[in-house]
């Protein structure tokens, strides 16, 4: 997917094999341009605000692979490990893939702030 920034047949039904009902609210919430990358500068650590779902649009910071602010990933994945990984994770990890996130710069002290509030 990264080398091509595209999705065959194949990759999309094993992607919904594995990932089910969130696979399709992740790609939602990628084609509406709901994924920033944070960045820091000059480190280049970076973390994902992801956009909710709700008619609230909060905002979700999270680690595509280690973490996610919203009550599903603690509920469902921490508590119940019934799924691999929430739909904001499961977004951060396809936009970035497709190179459709969009990508928001800000000085390490910025990060350091954001990443106090987890």
């Amino acid at each position: 997917m990264e080398s091509t920034k595209s999705v065959t047949n194949e990759q999309l039904s094993t992607l919904h094999f594995l990932f089910g009902k969130n696979l399709e609210r992740a790609t939602r919430i990628v084609d509406q341009r709901g994924v920033k990358r944070i960045s820091g500068e000059p480190s280049g650590r970076s973390i994902f605000q992801v956009v909710g779902e709700s008619r609230r649009k909060e905002e979700y910071l999270c680690f595509p692979e280690h973490y996610c602010g919203c009550y599903s990933f603690f509920y469902d994945i921490v508590n119940r490990g019934e799924q691999l990984c929430c739909k904001h994770q499961l977004a951060a990890r396809l936009a970035a893939a497709l190179g459709a996130c969009t990508e928001v710069g800000v000085s390490d002290e910025q990060l350091a702030i954001l990443f106090s509030n987890l």
